[in-house]
């Protein structure tokens, strides 16, 4: 792996560590407003910071208080959410419409965090469903622009 590459994941990984501790009661119960969740929108520029993300939600659910199923549900939301968003993307170039699916997607593959609390927590599924994937759409569909922004001045595809 190339320096470039492990530099720029560890920043990434670490940003996304500090900004869930930032918002800890908000980013682990049923109604979650995770505001690093914004950086799944990386994704749609280069889909290489995927390993950022992941390990920077692996990290930040170590600090979960539901422990290893938030380490398992939660990664494992992001992994196969961000896989399939890196797929669904080989057949489309149009960056807004990228950070509408990426948005549409991850709010509605919340049922596996909703599935998570039901199982840890005996939360009732379609309730806890609703209250997360609201949570996540909110800071995914006021991220898109903040990210389209940045996108500007960064040029997120050559950071990475």
């Amino acid at each position: 792996m190339k320096l470039k590459f492990l530099t720029t994941s560890s920043i990434l990984a670490a940003l996304y560590v500090a900004v869930t501790l930032l918002v800890t009661p908000f980013g682990f119960t049923e109604v979650q407003f995770r505001i690093s969740e914004m950086f799944n929108h990386l994704v749609v520029f280069n889909p290489r910071f995927a390993v950022g993300i992941i390990i920077g939600v692996f990290i930040s659910n170590l600090f979960s208080p539901l422990g290893a199923y938030d380490l398992l549900f939660g990664v494992g939301h992001s992994i196969i959410t961000l896989g399939l968003f890196i797929l669904i993307c080989k057949f489309i170039k149009n960056i807004w419409l990228r950070l509408v699916i990426n948005t549409l997607l991850f709010t509605c593959t919340m049922f596996i965090i909703a599935f998570e609390l039901n199982l840890a927590l005996e939360l009732p599924f379609f309730w806890t469903w609703l209250t997360v994937a609201a949570g996540e759409f909110v800071v995914l569909a006021i991220g898109a622009p903040i990210m389209w922004l940045l996108n500007k001045r960064l040029n997120f595809e050559k950071l990475i």
